[in-house]
């Protein structure tokens, strides 16, 4: 697997105010968008579990930004030959959406796509876009599969524990410190510290999460624009 640190992606938008890592690398996502990272940190090797989320009042910034994306791939497809996959990890909606140039994407994607063999995987870096581009087979014409996982959250605010549960839909703790990574895109933030209902209901939900836990107990992170705050601690990361 990549070493994703190789690519500078512990200063994306994603991991910026997370605590300094060794390696990271990419696993995979599963129905519910939740991404899932191996890393290591101090010697200590962990799983990271993340979720992107929008507010629902937000989501036409993010279904333009992903607009954009889907024609760069389409327009890198023309240029390439063979079958690929364009897994978008992370992008700073807010900051793409007033300077997105789509042929330099589409530039950087082909650039990228046809110096690889079938099999091989590759990041590409633009702007504050992260992804990873692989491709599956060989064959005369050009095919980009475009993948991303971002939730449009629907509750109000008051329920943002329903995402830290969604986070943990079908994981089975191991011997492994887990890192919970809620990464908020929105401009609106949804964590709100005078909000009593939904701290009481982080905190319960966060308390419940103790006795699970094997070895170690998690750490469950909210970041949005104003920094991070790992919600066991109280600590703040900005």
């Amino acid at each position: 697997m990549l070493d994703l640190l190789n690519y500078g992606f512990q200063n994306s938008n994603l991991f910026k105010y997370m605590p300094l890592f060794d390696t990271i690398e990419y696993v995979g996502h599963d129905e519910e968008k939740v991404r899932r990272y191996r890393a290591e940190r101090e010697g200590q090797s962990c799983i990271i579990l993340s979720l992107n989320f929008i507010r629902n009042d937000e989501k036409i910034l993010w279904e333009a930004v992903e607009d954009f994306i889907k024609r760069a791939t389409s327009s890198a497809a023309s240029s390439v030959h063979g079958s690929y996959i364009f897994d978008l990890l992370t992008i700073d909606i807010h900051k793409e959406i007033k300077t997105f140039n789509l042929a330099e994407l589409s530039a950087v994607i082909t650039n990228t796509a046809i110096k690889l063999a079938a099999g091989q995987v590759k990041m590409i870096k633009y702007s504050s876009a992260y992804a990873l581009i692989q491709k599956t087979v060989d064959f005369e014409w050009g095919k980009i599969a475009f993948k991303t996982a971002v939730n449009v959250f629907k509750d109000k605010p008051d329920y943002l524990d329903l995402l830290i549960k969604q986070l943990l839909s079908g994981f089975t703790f191991s011997h492994d410190p887990v890192i919970l990574l809620l990464n908020d895109l929105s401009q609106n933030s949804i964590f709100d510290p005078q909000n009593q209902t939904q701290q009481t209901r982080l905190k319960k939900v966060i308390a419940d999460l103790i006795p699970q836990s094997v070895e170690f107990i998690p750490e469950v992170y909210i970041q949005d624009k104003n920094g991070a705050r790992e919600l066991l601690s109280g600590s703040e990361l900005k």
